[in-house]
């Protein structure tokens, strides 16, 4: 039964080693995924109408936005899960663990494929943006809060905004978690770091330019 095989995968992959009643009833990603298969169900028989309507009981109850006409794979685990939203032509492998706050989302609204299609084994970290209908690689790693426009090679870690791999770390080399090798490994952090030397200087040649004014021309 998937329900179960869900239920000890959550329990194997969540370091909080929850028991088989909380997992079974104080997991709000189990019960998403749930609420997704029968809606999904539905979707499949042609009751759009019906299966959007037990979409939104799911999301009621859960904080986790699923369409029904997303495809899921099997021991798919929303760790958290408020505020997920999955788009109606994403596709997501086996194996796949996501975060609170992910949005599987599209750029265009236009009709036809325009939400990602994500691998098996992928993990994306709280808050990541992964958008339009783009591939996410088998075990790639996207961390959290990036923003993901392009395709992402199977096993690669991307962070930041735009995502790209942290300075110094190729793509063949995954990482855990929030797919951060290193806490320095942070392009966003790199350009601030930058902009603050930059800053830096500038206030050491107006304090310059201030004690000796006649420099100035």
């Amino acid at each position: 039964m998937e329900v179960i095989e869900l239920a000890r995968a959550i329990r194997n992959r969540d370091p909080a080693r929850p028991s088989w009643p909380e997992t079974m009833l104080c997991y709000a990603g189990l019960h998403a995924v749930v609420w997704h298969r029968m809606a999904h169900g539905l979707w499949g028989m042609g009751l759009k109408g019906l299966a959007r309507f037990v979409s939104h009981i799911g999301r009621f109850l859960t904080g986790i936005e699923i369409h029904p006409g997303a495809q899921i794979g099997r021991r798919f685990f929303i760790d958290h899960g408020m505020g997920v939203v999955i788009g109606e032509t994403a596709e997501i492998g086996d194996d796949v663990l996501i975060y609170h706050g992910v949005t599987l989302g599209g750029l265009s609204g236009s009709p036809g494929k325009r939400h990602p299609t994500i691998g098996n084994g992928v993990a994306i970290g709280a808050g990541a943006q992964v958008l339009g209908p783009i591939l996410v690689g088998d075990g790639a790693r996207i961390g959290a809060n990036a923003v993901v426009t392009k395709d992402v090679p199977a096993r690669c870690t991307v962070v930041g905004i735009p995502a790209r791999p942290p300075a110094g770390s190729p793509c063949a080399d995954p990482t855990v978690g929030y797919g951060l090798t290193d806490p320095e490994d942070d392009p966003v952090g790199e350009q601030l770091a930058a902009m603050r030397a930059e800053l830096a200087t500038l206030r050491n040649r107006v304090a310059e330019l201030e004690r000796h004014p006649e420099a100035a021309g």
